[in-house]
């Protein structure tokens, strides 16, 4: 097993930004609430909250702890979420630790409500995946969890870790993890996906969560919060220095500075690398080419901004930018194209035809679209890509396809791998406004 993390790795890491993943009554909810508690994470009017909940149970006990706490109610704050005992929408929490600040997204584990997850995990960092210990049989993971695990990988989050829960359920049997864990390293090698962290963990009684587990001697890895507080964020200062820039514009700003003349400044997030005064840029996809002359937020000027920053950006020269454009650097342009090759999960209830038109929506920008082909779609059962024998295959809810796109107007777009943001994508139905897929560009 992996040794204990030195406290050298643990110094201070920024924000992290993680998700929980796995099917229904995994525990996601609970090792969420456990986090927060045992982490001294929830304010005083939350746990007396939780304390009269638990009062209210029949047969309650006088005498009341975390073990009777229902911890997942932190999470789980629609009424519907209640009354079912599910996790329907995405529930965003935050806590912090002497090391790390963290924002966590605890998604839902029903298939019908894949959408959500793959809502949460769009801006993740890390994530973790939950896998029940007593509902693994015959090295058979649950297909929610081979669906949560292919999206993970899909949309680019290398930090995984996977909680083997309710281990006190098993006498914290080691057979039984270390074939849970070979049961995971099978999916993962097949999905082509990176190594993993997996912890024996009772998100219930707090074993290896925030402390170690004496249940568990057998164990000495790090617990769950010491790996959380180790994982590299995606908007780490030193990463920005060599990732490319890529700068959204969301709003063309008159007027911009009293002494400029009314020169425009763009409004936006940087989304990738760094911008700079005095940086040589170029707008995509028109390709006009300018220079950074400053750069205002709210609290006055930077001379440098970084990933995660949001901006304004002046240029020294007026150019005819608006919403939608790309302001990327010149030594690193993103690609231009009509067609696009892309891994796409469909989150609609009515199937994805080829050739049916809708709004692609990458960035701040909208442009008419088509799915021209299905090439492959991954069969979760044998965890394999299986190629499209019928040009009119059709894609049903939750499923994962590789296809072609074709947009009315080139896009300026990065392989999802190299630059997330100017990788992701949503396609749009025109007619009903609803978001009936989330994609990842794999290239041109």
């Amino acid at each position: 097993m992996t040794a204990r993390l030195p406290d050298a790795a643990l110094e201070d890491r920024g924000v992290l930004r993680f998700i929980t993943a796995g099917s229904v009554d995994d525990g996601k909810s609970t090792l969420i609430g456990r986090l927060l508690y045992d982490s001294r994470g929830i304010l005083k009017d939350q746990l007396a909250a939780l304390t009269r909940a638990a009062e209210r149970r029949p047969g309650a006990d006088a005498t009341l702890g975390p073990a009777t706490i229902d911890l997942s109610l932190l999470t789980d704050g629609l009424e519907a979420e209640r009354e079912q005992g599910i996790t329907i929408d995405v529930a965003y929490r935050y806590f912090a630790t002497a090391r790390r600040k963290f924002i966590i997204a605890d998604t839902p584990g029903h298939e019908q409500y894949t959408r959500n997850m793959v809502t949460g995990a769009t801006t993740a960092d890390a994530a973790v995946i939950l896998v029940d210990a007593t509902r693994v049989h015959g090295g058979e993971l649950l297909a929610q969890t081979r669906r949560h695990a292919a999206l993970v990988h899909l949309l680019g989050i290398r930090h995984v870790a996977v909680a083997v829960n309710k281990m006190d359920r098993l006498g914290f049997s080691q057979a039984a993890f270390d074939a849970i864990v070979a049961a995971y390293a099978g999916l993962s090698e097949r999905l082509g996906a990176g190594a993993f962290t997996a912890f024996p963990v009772s998100a219930l009684e707090g074993d290896n969560i925030v402390s170690a587990s004496h249940r568990a001697p057998w164990y000495q890895g790090p617990t769950l919060l010491e790996w959380l507080e180790s994982v590299p964020s995606t908007f780490d200062e030193a990463d920005a220095a060599s990732a490319p820039l890529r700068f959204a514009v969301q709003l063309a700003l008159r007027g911009f500075d009293a002494n400029s003349g009314g020169a425009r400044g763009y409004a936006g997030r940087i989304a990738s690398g760094r911008a700079y005064v005095g940086q040589d840029i170029v707008v995509q996809p028109g390709g006009a080419k300018a220079r950074i002359a400053s750069i205002e937020t709210f609290d006055g000027a930077l001379q440098e901004a970084h990933a995660g920053h949001s901006v304004s950006l002046r240029l020294d020269r007026e150019l005819d930018v608006s919403r939608g454009d790309w302001i990327v650097a010149v030594a690193a342009p993103a690609q231009l194209a009509k067609r696009v090759r892309a891994d796409l999960a469909w989150l609609d209830d009515e199937a994805a035809l080829p050739g049916r038109k809708y709004w692609l929506r990458h960035g701040t920008r909208n442009v008419p679209a088509r799915v021209r082909r299905i090439e492959r779609v991954l069969d979760l059962g044998a965890v394999e890509w299986k190629e499209a024998t019928s040009p009119d295959v059709a894609l049903a809810r939750n499923d994962i396809a590789s296809v072609e796109i074709e947009t009315q107007q080139p896009i300026a777009f990065d392989a999802y791998e190299d630059v997330r943001a100017g990788g992701a994508f949503v396609l749009v139905d025109t007619v009903s406004h609803r978001t009936v897929a989330a994609g990842m560009i794999r290239g041109g």
